[in-house]
This record gives structure tokens, C-alpha cells and sequence, in this order.
């Protein structure tokens, strides 16, 4: 049966593919640029700013690459930041790899389930993600401390 709705698998993996072609071209661009090329960005603000993402990408990568995926510009500033950091490209590409993918799966499919039951969902879309992505990005980044700790204490 012939539809006008595009199927709902090929709306995630291309909104999944060029979030993490626009994330992996931020974080190129911070690898390559850094965070002190331009004099505004030697800037004490500027410097705290960086220096606290730094240590929030170390502390929870995860967390902060799931959270900001849901945060207009965030996204730009973390994945800058985690390039400019050297955060270890696979790591980075994991994780930024499933964020995408967890975030194209979640708006597609609610997207789809609040065009079913609401009118003018996309607010509501974007609140109730927004607490997801905290959600899940907490859950990502405990369950790797987790495995961290339990490697650590087995040394």
C-alpha cells in the first residue's frame, strides 16, 4: 500500500547520518582550530567556559554529547570543544555515533506517536526530549563509571 509518509526507518538512519556529519565536522573544526587561535578566545570567560567543558567532556562525555544534541548550538560549542580537547576520535565517534542515532530514533518515532494524538507538537516534542536526552546521557555515562570502577578494582 503506496502512502505520502516516507518510512519512518529511512527518516532516522538520514537524520541520524547527517547529525553525525555535522557533529564530526564540528569537532574537526576544533581539532584544527582550537580554542585560543583568535584573541577573543583568550578571553578569561571564554577560557572558564572551555575549561568547564573540558572536564564535563571528561567527566561525561556522554552526558554532555547526549544533552547537547537536544540543545540549539550546544551541540556546535560541545562538539568544538570535545575536537579542541582531543577527546580520542573513537571514543568521540562512538559516542557521538549512538547520541545521533539515539536522537533521530527519538524524535522520529515521537514525532510520529504526537502527530497520532496532538496538534502542535512539535513543543512538546522538544521539552519532553530535552529530559530524555538528560535521562539517557545520565544513564550512559553511570553504567561506564561503573565499568571503569570495577576495571580499576580489578588491577
Amino acid at each position: 500500500m503506496q502512502t505520502d509518509r516516507p518510512s519512518l526507518w529511512v527518516v532516522i538512519a538520514i537524520a541520524a547520518g547527517s547529525a553525525l556529519m555535522g557533529d564530526v565536522g564540528c569537532y574537526l573544526i576544533g581539532r584544527t582550530v582550537g580554542t585560543e587561535r583568535w584573541r577573543w578566545m583568550r578571553h578569561p570567560r571564554v577560557r572558564a567556559a572551555v575549561g568547564s567543558a573540558r572536564r564535563r567532556l571528561d567527566r561525561g562525555t556522554a552526558t554532555v554529547l547526549f544533552t547537547a544534541r537536544f540543545i540549539p548550538f550546544a551541540r556546535l560549542a560541545v562538539n568544538l570543544v570535545a575536537g579542541a580537547a582531543h577527546t580520542p576520535p573513537a571514543r568521540y565517534l562512538a559516542l557521538a555515533a549512538v547520541a545521533a542515532t539515539g536522537w533521530a530514533a527519538y524524535q522520529a518515532a515521537l514525532g510520529a506517536a504526537i502527530a497520532l494524538v496532538l496538534p502542535g507538537g512539535p513543543v512538546v516534542t522538544v521539552l519532553v526530549s530535552a529530559g530524555a536526552a538528560v535521562c539517557i546521557g545520565l544513564l550512559i555515562d553511570a553504567a561506564v563509571s561503573r565499568a571503569r570502577l570495577s576495571s580499576r578494582s580489578r588491577r
